[in-house]
């Protein structure tokens, strides 16, 4: 008969073997896995240089122009960085602004945007921008702000320019008053 100490030290082995079996056959599953997906053409990995968007226009280049404007009570200068660019419609364009509050107060603002020709603003479209939001700048302190936009290819192919005007106001009652 067969005792019970050697009856569990085979039990051990056993298990023992099928647990490196199980990792093992874990293990290789992964690149089995790869060959079978590369072969059936089911692999849903993209590789990089395969990627292109479509949706520009490489065909057409637009001039976006930039004008910046304060309201005579708002204590801040506010430039953009660039100018202008010249872009694809299409293409995903991020340009930055900088503002600073040359007052010894805390100061809110609110950037409006306009667009020229008027109808450049149904195909403009802002995915980021810092009109969005109210901006408080502490006293002398300045910050670069962001806009991320796409101006769709349905453009009319006449309009070669865009004007992006931004107006910044003083928010009333948020002059920074001291509680």
């Amino acid at each position: 008969m067969v005792s019970s100490a050697h009856a569990n030290q085979q039990t051990l082995v056993k298990l023992l073997v099928v647990a490196v079996l199980m990792f093992g056959f874990g293990f290789a599953m992964v690149p089995f896995y790869r060959a079978i997906c590369d072969a059936l053409g089911l692999n849903s990995v993209v590789k990089a240089d395969a990627v292109a968007n479509t949706q520009v226009d490489t065909g057409r280049f637009l001039t976006v122009e930039f004008d910046t404007n304060l309201r005579s009570n708002l204590p801040w200068t506010f430039t953009a960085v660039e100018k202008s660019v010249r872009i694809h419609p299409g293409a995903l364009t991020q340009v930055v602004f900088e503002v600073r509050n040359r007052s010894r107060r805390p100061v809110t603002g609110q950037a409006i945007p306009s667009f020229g020709p008027q109808l450049a603003g149904r195909y403009f479209k802002k995915l980021d921008c810092f009109c969005f939001t109210q901006q408080t700048l502490a006293p002398g302190e300045s910050r670069r702000m962001p806009v991320v936009f796409v101006v769709e290819p349905a453009l009319p192919q006449d309009v070669n320019t865009v004007t992006l005007s931004y107006t910044f106001f003083e928010v009333e009652g948020k002059q920074g008053k001291d509680s």
